[in-house]
């Protein structure tokens, strides 16, 4: 098991920002890459950024990639995802997920996943 939990989430107007956390604990989080996924009701999980183990490569989805920002703090153990311009269409559960190493943008590469936090974006 590798214990992810994200917070961060919440209830915001359209045009305002967001940063989601995800903190991990008991496990070697420098050795893990790390993305942020979002699914809304209805709708297959989404790619939105990925960051690998030591922040030397990230990757983000073209629908995002202008208004969000993945970062990492190995110190803290923790990955960010700020997001800043959000719209309705941003609301969905936002999951963070853990991979040895790398910064995949496929879901099915990642081993293990948080919760996921709400976002709600209202016009």
């Amino acid at each position: 098991q590798v214990p992810l939990v994200e917070s961060g989430g919440g209830l915001v107007q359209a045009g305002e920002s967001l940063r989601l956390a995800c903190a991990a604990s008991g496990w070697r989080f420098d050795l893990f890459g790390m993305g942020w996924f979002r699914q809304a009701p209805g709708k297959e999980r989404q790619f939105l950024a990925s960051i690998s183990a030591r922040s030397s490569n990230k990757n983000y989805a073209d629908v995002v990639k202008d208004r969000f920002t993945i970062s990492r703090d190995n110190a803290q153990n923790t990955v960010y995802l700020q997001m800043n311009s959000l719209k309705p269409e941003d609301t969905a559960v936002y999951s963070c997920a853990a991979t040895a190493w790398r910064a995949p943008t496929s879901p099915d590469e990642y081993e293990y996943w948080g919760q996921g936090t709400q976002v709600t974006v209202s016009s």
